[in-house]
């Protein structure tokens, strides 16, 4: 059977947090090879492989393993049970359930991960430049806080792997949307022969006006490391997506 190969991120004992490559997997072409995500064209039989892969991996059942159908918006979606339908028009996914693997998906949006061990909570959220104008990370910090007592001075965040301020190049309407929502543009964007946006600083500075200090940021590129992660860029939206997500153990 297929392994996926996974990159770890250290939370401490008490959960599991991690993102796919595209190793270890079944999928092919621009999908190859691990690739879970129902949303962007691929076989149907090969994402059911990857995805019971996974959670024979993580040793929990396959409806355990929980992935929005993102809509570049800002909803935050509580769950609390196995995943029975589509979780529709959601792009941040929480819980305090112990065994349910919560993510996200992306293939050069930035993937970050939510983690209150104090409350035992977690969240995974997407945010393409779209929801990080609209500052969805802080959308998801204050909705733990609200949700679960969590915070932000207890919490911890990990950036995951997402296009860098060297590949995103924008065209001056980005920018400028950038700019009329009130960012630092001199730490979150440097002129080329285009506009170029650092997402992942830009995510990072927002968790950190959200009062979160202990943050891990992965500096792993897609675009440039499109080898080892889809990156939507360099593949085509027809191509495979990372799932990068977060898991408590039982206590």
């Amino acid at each position: 059977m297929n392994s996926p190969v996974l990159t770890y991120y250290d939370l401490g004992p008490h959960a599991v947090a991690f993102s796919t490559t595209r190793h270890g997997g079944v999928s092919e072409g621009n999908y190859s090879s691990f690739n879970i995500n129902r949303y962007c064209g691929d076989d149907a039989e090969h994402i059911a492989q990857n995805l019971h892969a996974l959670a024979t991996l993580l040793d929990i059942p396959d409806n355990h393993i929980i992935m929005p159908h993102q809509v570049h918006g800002t909803e935050v979606r509580r769950i609390d049970a196995p995943q029975q339908e589509v979780i529709e028009g959601v792009d941040a996914v929480m819980t305090d359930v112990p065994q349910l693997c919560i993510g996200v998906s992306t293939a050069d949006c930035i993937p970050i991960i939510i983690y209150d061990e104090a409350h035992h909570a977690v969240c995974a959220v997407h945010a393409g430049w779209r929801g990080t104008v609209q500052r969805i990370v802080r959308v998801a910090v204050e909705a733990m806080c609200k949700t679960y007592g969590s915070l932000p001075s207890e919490m911890k965040a990990v950036i995951g792997p997402g296009i860098s301020l060297e590949s995103f190049e924008v065209g001056d309407e980005v920018y400028q949307q950038f700019a009329d929502a009130g960012f630092d543009m001199s730490a979150i964007s440097h002129r080329y022969a285009k506009w170029h946006i650092d997402l992942p600083m830009c995510n990072r500075l927002q968790l950190e006006d959200a009062g979160i200090t202990d943050i891990y940021m992965s500096d792993i590129c897609t675009y440039q490391q499109a080898s080892d992660y889809f990156s939507a860029r360099r593949l085509g939206i027809n191509s495979g997506r990372i799932f990068t997500a977060v898991m408590m153990n039982l206590a």
